[in-house]
């Protein structure tokens, strides 16, 4: 992968990545403001914002005119709230260019936040959070992070509570976007067929006017867990929803290409330990998955799965087997072969189209991760050993460690308290 980055006077900075066979080009806009930035009184409101930017500007002056001229040229568009960022990004033929950073720039610096459209809007977000009320798998990931972090913001919905929603005003989105988004916190990624000098020149016009003052900070995660965790979230379902983890290490820790290793020989595949045991050998499950998660300043390696309810014990018993595998038996060399092969091949599958690319690279400065190529993060997959998966294994897979929640037919922790140690 070629790419160019520039880091303007105003702090913005701007990544351009060649691509002169594909016929697309895409621009994503990331700014330095998720969840994790607000308080409890305006949690939600970066989700909030996300929608409300798209509800009209001052060049287009309601939502129909900004989709109106996006659909006109058959462009792919949208924006997504994490944590830590927020991404605005279109994707089109590349000879649509001019039109999408056009509309992307206006959205992102001009928005006029209309109140009858924010008002409209609040019942769109509550019915959102409806939707994510209705799916176990989702609730069972925001109590695994309530679980870790308690009443923080790393522990909050992204999507706030409808409590919150239905108080925020106009004068809020204009305070918290003026906190956040400037010049300094701002990235814009541009990916597909282009001529990278005319294209960074275009950029720097189109957010000639990004605000350039100091932006607000968020709160620090503070880690302390000395004794496992488990909460239990009673629904009324088919199946029993579980997320079971430890606490790992931030996005920048030397560690992460060898837990990302650890990962795929858990869950890289229909061929990996967890699904070769869980869904082919015991029949417990139709879905298990693992992932390692990291943030500027915390981690967590977890496993979920929708298992039967009567075999919950069983299913937790069996991950942290395979957990407490990894840290006293070294990985064979022909399954961490294999691991590596399909980390190498799923890594160059996800990035063929420009969207994929632009995300990459823009994921990783948002972060303000040293930029790594895939031809860098292939040479770290390749250099992970056994030992090395053994000794981080070590580290991480404690009974101090050990977080697990539950959502299904149970109304209390007590039966499951015997089964979370090593």
């Amino acid at each position: 992968m070629n790419y160019t980055k520039k880091k303007l006077k105003n702090g913005m900075r701007i990544i351009t990545i060649p691509m002169k066979e594909n016929p697309t080009t895409t621009i994503y806009v990331l700014v330095e403001t998720g969840s994790k930035y607000e308080n409890k009184e305006n949690s939600g409101i970066s989700h909030f914002l996300e929608h409300v930017c798209f509800k009209g500007t001052s060049k287009r002056p309601s939502a129909f005119a900004i989709t109106k001229e996006l659909d006109g040229i058959g462009a792919q568009y949208n924006a997504f709230t994490d944590h830590e960022y927020t991404g605005y990004y279109a994707k089109s033929d590349y000879k649509n260019f001019d039109t999408i950073l056009d509309v992307v720039s206006d959205l992102y610096l001009n928005p006029i936040f209309p109140e009858k459209e924010i008002e409209k809007e609040k019942g769109v977000i509550i019915e959102e959070i409806n939707m994510y009320n209705d799916l176990p798998q989702r609730i069972v990931g925001e109590e695994f992070m309530k679980l870790l972090y308690g009443d923080t913001p790393a522990g909050r919905s992204i999507a706030g509570t409808k409590e919150n929603i239905q108080k925020m005003k106009r004068t809020d989105f204009i305070d918290y976007r003026n906190k956040h988004y400037v010049a300094s916190a701002t990235t814009v990624i541009v990916a597909g067929r282009i001529n990278e000098k005319e294209v960074t020149k275009k950029v720097i016009t189109a957010f000639k006017d990004i605000g350039k003052w100091k932006k607000d900070e968020k709160e620090k995660v503070i880690e302390h867990q000395k004794v496992p965790q488990i909460v239990v979230h009673y629904k009324d379902t088919d199946q029993t929803h579980i997320i079971l983890g430890v606490r790992s290490f931030n996005t920048y820790n030397k560690y992460n290409p060898i837990i990302r290793v650890m990962d795929s020989v858990l869950s890289g595949g229909l061929s990996s330990r967890l699904f070769q045991k869980m869904r082919d050998e015991m029949g417990i499950c139709y879905y298990v998955g693992s992932g390692n998660d990291t943030y500027t300043d915390h981690g967590f390696l977890s496993v979920a799965a929708g298992v039967d309810s009567k075999r919950v014990n069983e299913a937790i018993i069996t991950i942290i087997s395979e957990f407490n595998k990894l840290k006293t038996v070294l990985v064979k060399q022909d399954e961490l072969n294999k691991v590596k092969q399909y980390l190498i091949g799923n890594l160059n599958l996800s990035l063929e189209s420009s969207d994929s690319q632009a995300g990459f690279l823009g994921g990783q400065e948002v972060l303000r991760k040293d930029l790594k190529t895939p031809e860098d993060i292939i040479k770290e997959i390749k250099a992970v050993t056994a030992d090395e998966i053994k000794f981080v294994a070590e580290r991480i897979f404690k009974d101090g460690g050990l977080n697990l929640a539950i959502v299904g037919k149970f109304k209390d922790n007590k039966e499951f308290k015997g089964v979370l140690h090593f």
